[in-house]
C-alpha cells in the first residue's frame, strides 16, 4: 500500500472517483497510518478542491453529503412540499394505483390525498404507511425489507422484489440532488435502486422536486430525466433549466408557494 502522502492521495482520489464517498477509519486501516495522518489528506485534498471533507470521512466534490434525518427533513421547505402535493393531487383520479417513495414530499402528498377514493398505494416508507393506515377505502401495500433508520423506509431485495410485482399507473418520487447532466440522484444507493424501479413499473413517474435540489448531485442516479414523464417543482425553480427539461420532452408543473402563509 502507499505510504508517501503524494501515493497515499492519489490512492485517495481513485476511491473516491469509483465510490463518490471515503471513511477516514477504513482509509487509516487500508494504508496502515493513523487517522490524523488521514485526516490531514483529506484536508490538503479538499484544499486542492478534489472532495469535500463530512463527518467521519469525505465526499467528492460537488455531491451532496449524507441525508439529514427523516424528522429535520419534514420541516425543511415545508410550504414548497405543500403546494407540490397539490399539484400532485389533480393528476390523480379515483380508483388508480400509485407507487410513493419514503420521501417526506411524497408524505406531503399523502397527506393530500384525502380528497379521493378507493386508491392503492405501495410505498416503502413507514411513515406513509402510517399516514394511510386509516384511509376508509383504501388499500395500502408496505413493501417490507431492510428498515433505514434515518429515513424511516424499507430497502433492500426483499423490498425490490414487491415493487417488480406490480404496475401501477403512477409513480410519485423525490431525490436529493436534480441536475440536466445527471438528472435525479439520491444519497443512499438502495434508495436509489428502488425508486429507479418505481419509475420503471409505472406508467407515468412524476418527480417531485422542491427548488433546493436543483445543482446539487448526490451519491446515486436513479434516472436520468429523459424518463420522467412530468416533474412538478415550486416557483423557486430556476426557469432556464425549466425551459430544458420541457425540451427534453418532460411536462413541467410549476407550484406557486404562498410565502406569507407559509408553516412555520
Amino acid at each position: 500500500m502507499p505510504t508517501l502522502p503524494m501515493e497515499r492521495r492519489a490512492e485517495i482520489i481513485r476511491i473516491l472517483e469509483a465510490q463518490g464517498s471515503v471513511r477516514v477509519a477504513t482509509l487509516a486501516v487500508r494504508f496502515n497510518v493513523t487517522e490524523e495522518t488521514i485526516r490531514r489528506d483529506l484536508e490538503a485534498l479538499e484544499e486542492q478542491g478534489i472532495l469535500q471533507r463530512t463527518y467521519g470521512g469525505a465526499v467528492r466534490a460537488g455531491i451532496t453529503p449524507v441525508e439529514s434525518p427523516v424528522g429535520r427533513r419534514e420541516l425543511e421547505h415545508r410550504a414548497e412540499k405543500e403546494a407540490m402535493a397539490q399539484k400532485a393531487v389533480d393528476l390523480i383520479e379515483d380508483g388508480e394505483t400509485l407507487f410513493l417513495d419514503s420521501s417526506t414530499t411524497a408524505l406531503a402528498l399523502a397527506r393530500a390525498l384525502r380528497s379521493k377514493q378507493r386508491l392503492t398505494v405501495l410505498t416503502n416508507g413507514v411513515r406513509i404507511v402510517m399516514e394511510l393506515a386509516t384511509r376508509s377505502g383504501y388499500t395500502v401495500i408496505a413493501t417490507g425489507g431492510l428498515l433505514r433508520e434515518s429515513s424511516l423506509s424499507f430497502v433492500g431485495p426483499l423490498a425490490e422484489r414487491a415493487v417488480s410485482q406490480y404496475h401501477v399507473d403512477w409513480a410519485f418520487l423525490s431525490c436529493k440532488g436534480f441536475t440536466l447532466e445527471r438528472g435525479m440522484t439520491e444519497s443512499n444507493e438502495l434508495e436509489a435502486q428502488l425508486k429507479r424501479l418505481m419509475v420503471s413499473h409505472a406508467h407515468r413517474a412524476v418527480a417531485m422536486v422542491d427548488s433546493s435540489k436543483f445543482g446539487h448531485v448526490a451519491f446515486a442516479t436513479i434516472v436520468p430525466i429523459s424518463d420522467l414523464n412530468i416533474l412538478i417543482t415550486d416557483d423557486g425553480a430556476p426557469g432556464a433549466i425549466l425551459d430544458q427539461v420541457r425540451e427534453s420532452g418532460v411536462e413541467v408543473m410549476v407550484a406557486k408557494v404562498d410565502k406569507a402563509n407559509a408553516p412555520a
